[in-house]
């Protein structure tokens, strides 16, 4: 695994890819998708700043627990483009998850708690479902899984 050098202002693909644990695949696509960004040596290589190195954290962290590109690319947007990101920048960017995460979490703690119960698909093929969900009911709802998409 290649170390960046304590002082080192720049990172090539393969040293942010070691770094990183990102395939550099996965680095170029991100910078294809707008998430991060490099400039070019006049050889036409990849140079990153060292802050890459925690926006490509952020953007890891964040697919993990289903967040979609789109979303990232929008809130890595209010970071600054010109200077590293400081605490406070980072907390600002925080701040955007937290509503969208509470309600992943409470959307997996309902999945976890009804699952082997009637999710209210209208399958009616779980002996419990004429329990639940009587003459499929929440099929007048409409369609999918009612009771898991909190409607």
């Amino acid at each position: 695994m290649t170390q960046l050098p304590w002082n080192a202002k720049e990172a090539t693909v393969g040293e942010l890819s070691d770094r990183s644990g990102v395939p550099p695949s996965a680095l170029r696509f991100y910078e294809r998708e707008g998430l991060i960004r490099s400039r070019r040596t006049s050889g036409n290589q990849r140079r990153y700043s060292r802050d890459t190195l925690r926006r490509v954290a952020f953007i890891r962290v964040s697919q993990r627990v289903g967040i979609p590109l789109a979303r990232i690319r929008e809130v890595l947007g209010l970071l600054p483009e010109g200077r590293t990101p400081n605490r406070a920048d980072w907390a600002n960017v925080s701040e955007c998850w937290r509503d969208d995460l509470n309600s992943r979490i409470a959307q997996l703690e309902q999945l976890r708690d009804h699952l082997t119960d009637c999710i209210g698909c209208g399958c009616l093929s779980i002996d419990k479902c004429h329990l639940a969900n009587p003459h499929d009911a929440l099929g007048e709802q409409g369609p999918g899984p009612r009771r898991l998409l909190g409607t």
